[in-house]
């Protein structure tokens, strides 16, 4: 009897502990892999245009917001691509060969690359005026269906064309200049025509392939038109000194569509902010990384405050009156 009773205590405590040894690996798969979840580090590619004020402020609020979020657990691969569409290839292939978990495209040639590199990498796109024109896709509803979302600069063009009308009253033509391989400029271009046109301007468009006929443009634009607005064109953008040099001489003032080519060339804006739409877009790239979002199905972001604004210095030699709900923009 006593050996029976042995054997039965002997048996429960070896199911006994073998419950516990069970249940205590268990718990240490469990630690392990919320460890690595929380030891998860992410790399992220940022493929930017070209250097100027405005992509780099999208930047810099892009690699803001993620750095506040994940502190040290991200790190940034960040590559400019001098202005060149086929760097921007190059580099988002780079990117997608070093298998990194995210793709940042800073304007819209650097998107078309990110999206052409890869179909599973998830990208995060800002400085984009339209969606659909740079994707090429036909019944846009807010969202792209595949692995790429973002934030648009698109300003409120019809408050621009206002803006116009509203500085210069009596101004008969106004110039559109922009280069004409940006196919977002173009848009711009297009859409705010018939604005301006409602308000009883003449508009022409003045557009130049790359750098080496900026000048020659800008010099014919200015002999035509009594105003030029420039939408948010990273050529005009990186070239906006060489653009100035044509047009203050002439007395001929330029409407910006972003704050950086106006303090570069430029007398007033209805401006956006690059560093909030990219900080807006290092937000969306976190709940894709970190909550397991899905790009595809995450709706792209427009800028919400707006900012009437002018270039005080350059008004003043062109002796303009700005109106008084304007703020001034800083030389600095």
């Amino acid at each position: 009897m006593n050996k029976l009773i042995k054997k039965i205590v002997c048996l429960t405590l070896c199911v006994v502990m073998g419950a516990f040894c069970l249940t205590s690996c268990g718990d240490s798969k469990s630690d392990n892999s919320a460890s690595k979840e929380s030891n998860k580090t992410y790399k992220i590619g940022i493929c930017q245009l070209v250097q100027h004020e405005a992509l780099d402020a999208a930047t810099k609020g892009f690699k803001d917001a993620l750095t506040k979020k994940l502190g040290d657990k991200v790190t940034f691969d960040e590559q400019n691509a001098s202005g060149e569409t086929t760097n921007c290839t190059t580099i988002c292939s780079k990117f997608v060969s070093d298998n990194d978990d995210l793709i940042m495209a800073n304007a819209t040639p650097a998107l078309t690359a990110a999206s052409q590199a890869t179909e599973n990498i998830p990208i995060i796109a800002t400085s984009i005026t339209d969606y659909a024109t740079a994707l090429d896709i036909k019944d846009w509803k807010g969202t792209t269906g595949f692995n790429v979302t973002g934030t648009s600069d698109l300003p409120p063009l019809d408050k621009q064309a206002d803006m116009v009308k509203e500085i210069f009253p009596n101004a008969k033509t106004v110039g559109i200049l922009y280069c004409s391989s940006e196919a977002n400029s173009k848009y711009q271009a297009d859409t705010i025509t018939p604005s301006l046109e409602k308000l009883g301007f003449t508009v022409k468009n003045y557009t130049f392939v790359d750098t080496k006929d900026v000048t020659d443009v800008a010099t014919q634009a200015a002999k035509d038109c009594d105003v030029i607005y420039a939408p948010t064109d990273n050529t005009v953008a990186s070239n906006g000194e060489a653009i100035n040099n044509v047009l203050e001489p002439a007395k001929v003032p330029l409407i910006a569509g972003e704050e950086g080519i106006c303090k570069s060339c430029g007398v007033a804006t209805l401006s956006i902010s690059y560093y909030d739409i990219g900080y807006k877009a290092g937000e969306m790239a976190y709940d894709i990384l970190a909550n397991g979002k899905n790009a595809g199905t995450m709706k792209v972001q427009y800028a919400k405050d707006l900012t009437k604004k002018y270039f005080a210095d350059r008004a003043k030699k062109l002796g303009l009156t700005i109106p008084s709900d304007y703020e001034a923009i800083s030389a600095e």
